[in-house]
């Protein structure tokens, strides 16, 4: 059901990493696809799903990569597609939006105030409402890394023993940690997210929802406020760790992706590298697996953020 320009991505052992990280790195890249993120997994099941007979139109909220996911998806089997976003979201993802066909519509406000939107148009126009993270088909979209995680696992030498999942609303760390923890459950699932978007991490260390007022992160696709229950539920049985990194690690983790594996990452796809950069110890001598998420990036602030000259 997944158009297969988005399945098998590449997992390689990234050696020019290793030195400055102390331990085997392997990256499972989500980026080489034509939305340049691992989100058109969940959108391919989301837009195949759709019965004939009903509405064919969707609308989401997205920070920007699921928009495109959707968009794309729903461009190639004839949906009318709507997206909501923030009108502060980075412009290279609005332009890929508008480019793939889709209407979009800007709110005043960050990506909760999207999604209320989100909901709203749905309501009153009768249509799907696409909800990353609750919608099962975006988590099962995203599991399917998990599986092709495991798949080579076997060939791995040495396996690897943790796999680094950026967390926002939860998508990919559910869908990949199920995966993982049924069949290979010696490996560790340990989710990232920023300090500046702590969130569903603090959700996931008490138990229970906690929301926040703000979220200040340049990870723009993980800066949720709000997580949603149901998703926690899920997290809460395949997730052995939930960490927070540092903007400044972020940074760092971007700039050692390009200088040392040549990748150009947006922020939420260095958090993997980030929580190394601040626990070394943790991971010295061990083989982790980062999933390099996402790389719709404003090419102007990664000029900023990682200094090089444009």
């Amino acid at each position: 059901m997944i158009d297969p320009v988005f399945l098998d991505t590449p997992l390689y052992r990234c050696e020019a990493l290793e030195p400055g990280l102390g331990c085997a790195v392997s990256i499972k890249l989500e980026t080489a696809n034509p939305v340049r993120s691992f989100k058109a997994r969940g959108t391919e099941l989301v837009a195949s799903l759709l019965p004939d007979d009903g509405p064919r139109a969707v609308v989401c909220a997205s920070a920007g990569n699921l928009g495109q996911a959707l968009a794309w998806s729903g461009r190639g089997r004839g949906l009318d597609v709507t997206v909501v976003a923030s009108r502060h979201a980075t412009v290279a993802k609005l332009d890929r939006i508008r480019a793939l066909g889709a209407r979009l519509e800007l709110v005043d406000g960050d990506h909760e105030l999207a999604r209320e939107r989100a909901a709203a148009i749905a309501r009153h126009d009768g249509i799907r409402l696409v909800e990353d993270s609750l919608d099962i088909e975006t988590c099962e979209g995203a599991a399917t890394i998990g599986l092709e995680l495991v798949e080579d696992l076997a060939d791995t030498v040495p396996p690897f023993d943790a796999v680094l999942i950026a967390l926002g609303g939860g998508a990919m760390a559910t869908g990949v940690g199920h995966v993982v923890k049924a069949l290979a459950p010696g490996v560790e699932v340990i989710c990232v997210q920023p300090l500046g978007a702590p969130a569903m991490t603090r959700s996931w260390r008490t138990r229970r929802v906690v929301t926040t007022d703000s979220a200040d992160t340049i990870a723009d696709g993980v800066a949720g406020r709000c997580p949603i229950p149901a998703v926690l539920d899920d997290l809460l049985l395949v997730a052995d760790d939930a960490v927070l990194v540092q903007e400044s690690s972020i940074i760092a983790g971007m700039r050692m992706l390009l200088d040392h594996a040549g990748l150009v990452v947006e922020p939420s796809a260095a958090l993997g590298v980030a929580a190394i950069l601040e626990d070394p110890d943790r991971f010295a001598g061990r083989h982790v697996v980062t999933i390099v998420c996402g790389s719709n990036v404003d090419v102007d602030a990664y000029h900023r953020w990682v200094g090089t000259a444009p």
